[in-house]
């Protein structure tokens, strides 16, 4: 079991790191503040796409599946909306320590998230 959860947290930091630092280009980033605009949109579903990536290899079934990527790109589309607007005029070159605070707290975030993945995926059953 140890091994699986590892898989698990592993997979999804990999993807978390390709998702949020090599795959979301400057347009996502200008338009994750916006409802209208599908920046956010395009940066939550690269972030699905790759946890859909980590459970379909791990076995999940199907409807548990659907209901965790339903959840996440829910997730992950709030906490960076949330994150604009309380980071909102805080740069780095201005206000260094509150910038990486809130981009740590934006991080610690979308980790829990990975744990609750984890969690729902391998020891419910829900679905």
């Amino acid at each position: 079991m140890s091994l699986v959860v590892l898989f698990f947290l592993l997979g999804l930091q990999v993807k978390h790191f390709v998702a949020d630092y090599l795959l979301q280009f400057d347009w996502m980033v200008a338009e994750k503040g916006d409802l209208l605009k599908p920046g956010g949109y395009a940066h939550a579903g690269m972030h699905v796409l790759g946890t859909a990536i980590v459970l379909i290899i791990a076995g999940v079934r199907w409807p548990l599946l659907v209901a965790i990527l339903a959840a996440e790109f829910v997730i992950h589309y709030a906490l960076d909306y949330g994150k604009v607007a309380y980071s909102n005029g805080v740069t780095m070159e201005d206000s260094p320590q509150k910038y990486f605070a809130l981009h740590g707290l934006d991080q610690f975030f979308h980790h829990l998230t990975y744990i609750g993945i984890t969690y729902v995926a391998l020891f419910t059953d829900w679905l």
